[in-house]
């Protein structure tokens, strides 16, 4: 399928949509959020808010297929796709093509601090040019009618935490963006990898909390460092919406929980395994597409973890999901190595109590 006709497709589907509710939200992960991993999510939740992994405008603009960087299953929306560039007017391209390809959202990364991408200026550096994200995002906005946001950190290197934040919101949100997610660390640009950006700057969860008391009429959201729902419930008494990274990817079965604590619905899955045969049409048509189980099956290697027989499920599609031929009979067998607790009822319980207003 080449990209034209995949645009038509997309444009054609008229598949009914949820609603884009930034309440709760998974992270752009490289190399973690790729669209097997959004589609597995949507077994066990579909409310929360996926993004793609961040995608350069180069790759968009000059990469082939297009389909290979945008490509999604309609069963991810809502979606947002997570550029990655600082050029303005490539960026508004960028912006009508993932309207085009029907993305929900379109999210600009100033938040990234690897080497590879400060030297293309993209990422957390731009922090330190809020005149040139104000720019990129004036220019998006004019081109688009999906929502423009962008997800940033508390600040750069020796950046003031509370005078440069503030002054970098105040420049971005005059040229029109209502949206920020905030990483709650700085990126230290210098002397600290990209690993260690991730957990050496300390949290502080209260300059993103005195963000949205000074700019009440913003979206403020909050990541970094959030493991659990009941945090997600403490930090939503302070703003906007939450998003989670690693634990949603490594401790998938967290996202069974979000539909019904922080959307008051019933979620997809009752039990991890349900869960897992509810993604068998998805995996098989992977497979007919030519796409390697392991490819697919790695981003469920943490669904069973704590359980009964998890670790044998991780052994068997770890070592032999690669090999070729290996297809759902593989997948099932590591099903079947696998116990699990009966589901707490307090997922469900919540869900009906928080619908019974709408019965009135």
């Amino acid at each position: 399928m080449n990209d034209t006709t995949t645009l038509q497709t997309r444009m054609k589907s008229g598949t009914a949509r949820p609603a884009l509710d930034r309440t709760f939200s998974v992270a752009p992960m490289m190399d973690w959020t790729t669209r097997d991993y959004r589609a597995f999510a949507r077994t066990l939740t579909k409310r929360a808010l996926l993004y793609t992994e961040m995608v350069t405008t180069g790759a968009i603009l000059h990469g082939s297929p297009r389909e290979r960087f945008l490509g999604y299953s309609d069963v991810e929306h809502p979606i947002a796709l997570q550029l990655g560039g600082s050029d303005a007017g490539e960026l508004a391209e960028c912006a009508a093509i993932a309207e085009a390809w029907g993305y929900d959202e379109v999210n600009l990364n100033v938040g990234c601090p690897s080497d590879r991408v400060q030297n293309n200026m993209i990422g957390a550096c731009l922090m330190g040019y809020p005149e040139k994200v104000a720019a990129a995002v004036r220019a998006m906005q004019a081109t688009v009618s999906i929502p423009v946001t962008v997800k940033c950190r508390i600040g750069i290197d020796d950046q003031d935490e509370d005078a440069d934040l503030a002054r970098f919101i105040d420049i971005v949100a005059d040229a029109g963006c209502g949206t920020f997610t905030v990483h709650a660390r700085k990126a230290w640009l210098k002397g600290l990898s990209p690993k260690e950006n991730r957990d050496v700057p300390p949290l502080n969860y209260p300059r993103v909390h005195r963000l949205k008391q000074d700019r009440p009429e913003l979206h403020i959201g909050i990541n970094g460092g959030i493991k659990t729902l009941e945090e997600c419930q403490a930090q939503l008494e302070h703003v906007d919406s939450v998003m989670i990274g690693r634990e949603a990817y490594q401790n998938p079965w967290l996202l069974a929980e979000v539909d019904a604590l922080l959307y008051g619905v019933p979620g997809p899955a009752a039990s991890r395994v349900e869960a897992a045969r509810a993604f068998r049409p998805y995996i098989q048509q992977r497979l007919d597409e030519g796409a390697k189980l392991n490819h697919i099956t790695r981003h469920l290697l943490g669904l069973f973890q704590g359980c009964p027989g998890g670790r044998r499920f991780r052994r068997l599609l770890s070592e032999h999901a690669h090999k070729e031929g290996a297809g759902l009979r593989l997948f099932d067998d590591a099903i079947g190595l696998v116990s699990e607790p009966s589901p707490e009822p307090r997922v469900q319980e919540h869900a009906q109590q928080q619908e019974q207003p709408a019965t009135f």
